[in-house]
């Protein structure tokens, strides 16, 4: 465990998909495989909406669709068909970080007062992929993942006590801020009294952002300098 810091350092919960990067679909194209190879159903994603979700919630949802079990142990089964055809199919997509996203990442990592973790829909072993594929997952120690609940707003608790564990310090929730970029995202900010950033980079506009009740709303992260003075003026 790090000593605790004289700073009153703010915890940073970023969000994976949408936010950070783009896989071209490897995640909906690795779910809709696991389907067709172990149900033999093609629909693929059809009639669900995934964004801002979590992966157990996706497959519980996917499962129930058709009619299959979606008990605890039949998702687990799934998840673990979906990692392996996750790796498949990351490297066959066009992807990428969105522009501007690393530099604010490099930064935050240099700066004592601030330390970075994920809050994502994604499992652990899923999230690592994608971030190992785009070269950015050393940022990330800690997080909170669908490996802690398939309810998006029940994952803050793990994430702050994680932060506790690690760097030794309580991070009172007016210095947390959830980075994302769908309503969910938001909702679950304001589920532990976070702020919530969130960036239209995913598929809800600024204005739809704005109306769910972010505290700040950035289009892109193409200016920095933006995001660091929303984080410096939150005191």
């Amino acid at each position: 465990m790090r000593a605790a810091s004289p700073l009153a350092r703010k915890l940073l919960l970023w969000d994976i998909d949408g936010t950070i990067l783009h896989t071209g679909k490897a995640g909906e194209s690795a779910l809709s495989r696991v389907m067709e190879k172990v149900h033999g159903i093609r629909r693929g994603l059809e009639g669900l909406e995934i964004a801002g979700r979590t992966d157990k919630w996706i497959v519980e949802q996917l499962l129930g669709r058709d009619g299959k079990p979606n008990g605890p142990e039949h998702v687990a089964e799934f998840l673990n068909h979906y990692v392996e055809l996750l790796a498949e199919e990351l490297p066959k997509r066009i992807g990428g970080l969105h522009p501007g996203v690393l530099g604010i990442l490099e930064e935050a990592h240099r700066r004592p007062e601030f330390v970075q973790a994920l809050l994502t829909g994604n499992i652990e072993k899923g999230a690592r992929l994608k971030l190992t594929r785009y070269g950015v997952n050393h940022f990330f120690e800690f997080g909170a993942f669908a490996d802690d609940s398939s309810v998006r707003n029940e994952l803050g608790p793990h994430a702050q006590r994680r932060a506790h564990e690690r760097h030794g310090e309580i991070f009172s929730p007016d210095r947390i801020f959830v980075i994302g970029d769908t309503p969910h995202d938001v909702a679950c900010a304001r589920a532990i009294g976070a702020k919530a950033i969130a960036v239209a980079t995913g598929s809800f506009t600024a204005e739809q952002l704005r109306e769910c009740g972010a505290d700040a709303v950035l289009t892109d992260f193409a200016h920095p300098e933006a995001f660091f003075h929303f984080l410096s003026s939150s005191n």
